[in-house]
């Protein structure tokens, strides 16, 4: 049943959820939903101390919006920009990505960009060209880094600036917030951001090596950080 599930999970493109495995298997919903997540907690352990970049390399930094659903209001009056901070139920929270070009990325969690500028130097090695867009959360990377910048409103690429690698990492996880998993949650974000991660780095190798990597992935990994006593409420 585990070897099945991880067939069915590393057969998707944008992410499998959890009642649909159910399905698919014949679980329970909780045993398809925590078995989800270990897979997930197993890819993330590849990402552990990554560094990207060098010299010569160049790599990519973004950040998107995710989880935290606001309904909007039937009647038309008496809707609101849900784009707005003050409009918000305080539970969506940035998806931050390091991508480097034609390799791996490193992705993490925070409430906002601007949380994001002491991560951001760790994972990327010196002597990287690094490109961001006009956000002055990337500001202070000038200090450490040669920076290339892009104005998304007035280009997707220009001068040999852009972000189009970063922004391929974003499309497939939105698809997958809103096609496949629907709701995420914010204390499970960075689990769904990972897989993700993991996923666009290896969606060049066959799907036979993905279930052999994330089976061994699954074999190595200790206790689960986010389900050990998870039903008994034994984790905050």
């Amino acid at each position: 049943m585990y070897l099945a599930a991880i067939a069915v999970f590393c057969n998707e493109v944008k992410g499998k959820g959890a009642l649909a495995l159910s399905r698919d298997l014949g679980l329970s919903y909780k045993s398809a939903f925590v078995l989800l997540h270990k897979l997930r907690e197993a890819m993330a352990e590849e990402m552990k101390g990554r560094v990207v970049g060098g010299e010569g390399k160049e790599a990519e930094i973004d950040g998107g919006y995710f989880g935290g659903y606001v309904k909007p209001a039937n009647q038309k009056e008496y809707r609101r920009d849900r784009r707005l901070q003050r409009n918000q139920n305080g539970k969506r929270k940035a998806v931050v990505i390091v991508r480097e070009r034609g390799g791996n990325s490193v992705p993490a969690v925070f409430h906002s960009e601007s949380q994001a500028s002491a991560f951001i130097r760790a994972p990327i090695a010196k002597g990287t060209v690094v490109h961001a867009d006009k956000a002055g959360s990337w500001d202070n990377l000038h200090e450490r880094f040669e920076v290339k910048r892009i104005n998304h409103q007035e280009a997707y690429s220009l001068d040999g600036a852009c972000t189009n690698w970063a922004e391929e990492y974003f499309s497939r996880l939105r698809r997958a917030e809103v096609g496949i998993l629907h709701h995420i949650a914010g204390a499970y974000l960075l689990r769904y951001a990972q897989e993700s991660s993991w996923r666009e780095d290896n969606r060049r190798i066959s799907n036979g090596d993905q279930v052999n990597r994330v089976a061994a992935l699954a074999m190595k990994r200790g206790k689960s950080v986010d389900f050990t006593g998870y039903w008994q409420r034994h984790v905050q």
